[in-house]
């Protein structure tokens, strides 16, 4: 079971005649988290906000709230990425595929990275296009079975996935704070205010 069903699933059973929790011993050397909690706690640490769901229904509610909470309901999304516009051609909204119109960007991601909480994207995400092009807000979804310990075994495996084709402008996102005040230790990054929609698939 998932860090995440553990999380926000329904609790089925009383706590009564559950063990006591171990308490950690500072001397001993501390356990490493399991990596889907690992990338939940970064990604948090980084600034990120998730919704956890556990089927397509869920995550469609999800980014309906999402856009209600941040009044874009009627702001286009911007979706570069055919499949997943596709996937999700049956909810009520409007989409653009022309980057100036899009006030949002509503995307997929290669891989989740545990040991950073960043996320790892690719041309397949953002064609060619650099992230400060790209709008402000964005709203990824993926799955829980793209989360890699290291951005070293997400790019083997975007190579893995695409042996005849390999993605070009492989990048990764990892700070989900807007800076406004521009200064030097915000130079030559660019922050996103990040939802990111996972869904369990293990």
């Amino acid at each position: 079971m998932s860090v995440f069903r553990k999380i926000f699933g329904s609790i089925s059973k009383s706590d009564k005649g559950q063990p006591e929790k171990k308490v950690d011993n500072k001397f001993l050397p501390k356990k490493d988290l399991p990596i889907d909690e690992s990338f939940t706690v970064k990604f948090n640490e980084n600034g990120g906000k998730f919704l956890y769901s556990e089927n397509l229904n869920e995550a469609h509610q999800y980014l309906q709230q999402i856009l209600k909470e941040n009044n874009w309901t009627d702001k286009m999304a911007l979706i570069l990425n055919k499949k997943l516009k596709e996937k999700f051609k049956d909810f009520d909204w409007k989409t653009t595929s022309k980057v100036e119109d899009g006030h949002y960007l509503f995307t997929t991601c290669e891989y989740l990275i545990a040991n950073d909480g960043s996320l790892l994207i690719s041309s397949n995400q953002i064609a060619e296009k650099k992230l400060n092009e790209l709008p402000k807000n964005f709203v990824v979804f993926a799955t829980t079975s793209q989360i890699v310990q290291t951005i070293g075994e997400g790019l083997h495996g975007i190579k893995a996935k695409n042996k005849k084709n390999i993605p070009t402008n492989i990048t990764t996102i990892k700070h989900f704070k807007v800076i406004e005040d521009d200064n030097f230790l915000s130079y030559g990054s660019s922050s996103k205010n990040l939802y990111l929609l996972l869904l369990e698939d293990l």
